[in-house]
């Protein structure tokens, strides 16, 4: 079974310089421990919400570090300190707006500013990326939300083979013909 390696990055002001803990960066590798079978490697950054440096970390990263997934939290608000959204846009060579549209449709299950978020998805170079919110619960309903399309997404783009826990969660590949 392939190794996965995946990128984690919380992107808060607070949080970076130890003001609290970060619960959200530790949500999104509890939940990707329950979902895969794999081995995975985590990368964890824990940076301020600072474009440059948003989008250094991303570039690392990919680049770099080669991680078939990352997976950001925080910074897709509509303040003027949310610019996570941007920073993914500008290193991503394609964006994959549908996962942002089914994330936000699920968020508004449950809270009706979810409309406020900006999160998003794309492809920078060899990685997935993916924006999620900051809170540990709509994490996991995000996750929840669109996970299912992600092992394939990466097997498109070349990465590792995920293979997911069906009694934790049902990924989709399309039938070989």
């Amino acid at each position: 079974m392939d190794k996965i390696k995946i990128g984690v990055i919380t992107a808060s002001d607070r949080a970076s310089k130890g003001i609290y803990e970060d619960i959200s960066g530790v949500a999104i590798m509890d939940t990707m421990k329950e979902y895969l079978l794999n081995e995975c490697e985590y990368e964890y950054r824990c940076i301020p919400d600072e474009q440059d440096l948003i989008e250094a970390t991303l570039i690392e990263l990919s680049n770099e570090l080669n991680c078939d997934l990352i997976v950001t939290t925080g910074g897709t608000g509509p303040s003027m300190r949310d610019v996570t959204t941007e920073a993914t846009q500008n290193v991503c060579q394609k964006l994959l707006p549908g996962f942002g549209e089914q994330m936000r449709a699920v968020s508004l299950q449950y809270v009706p500013t979810a409309i406020l978020s900006r999160q998003t998805a794309g492809i920078c170079n060899g990685s997935l990326v993916i924006n999620l919110p900051g809170k540990p619960k709509s994490i996991r309903e995000c996750l929840d939300a669109v996970f299912p399309a992600v092992p394939y997404c990466i097997d498109l783009i070349g990465g590792h083979f995920m293979e997911a826990d069906e009694a934790v969660i049902k990924i989709f590949r399309p039938k070989a013909k």
